[in-house]
């Protein structure tokens, strides 16, 4: 037997499913292919699961707290250890991305060339995620 993929999509924990969206739907332009059953909670109306999709690019969020049991203000520790989490994205031009960032109101650094050849432009998410987005110098 040969093992055979058609897909990656990976899962991150967010803590407020809203801010989460704002981000990666109305700055990146991510678009929703499909979400859990909306919800009524003391943090407000929200749902806790979300598949993202940008052309070839998929990703799920999942809220890191039931309903009513968010606390107040984001975990220092649990945030901190989001910084060890990359998301890299094939990206055929680095560089129009940086002005398509800038343009949605985001300050990432330059892109730059990394010492092994891949011209990258790093973002930091709301919760702490690593974005790079990348493509051969």
């Amino acid at each position: 037997m040969t093992l055979r993929l058609t897909s990656l999509r990976p899962l991150i924990q967010v803590f407020d499913m809203p801010t989460a969206l704002a981000f990666y739907r109305d700055r990146l332009g991510f678009e929703i292919v499909q979400h859990s059953p909306e919800i009524d909670a003391p943090e407000g109306r929200y749902f806790h699961w979300a598949w993202l999709r940008l052309d070839g690019a998929d990703l799920m969020l999942n809220t890191a707290y039931d309903a009513g049991e968010r606390p107040a203000e984001p975990d220092p520790p649990r945030v901190a250890a989001h910084i060890d989490t990359g998301l890299f994205f094939g990206c055929p031009d680095v560089d129009a991305t940086y002005e398509a960032l800038r343009a949605a109101g985001l300050d990432p650094a330059p892109p730059r060339v990394a010492p092994y050849g891949m011209k990258q432009l790093w973002l930091t998410d709301p919760d702490g995620y690593q974005l790079c987005f990348q493509a051969p110098a």
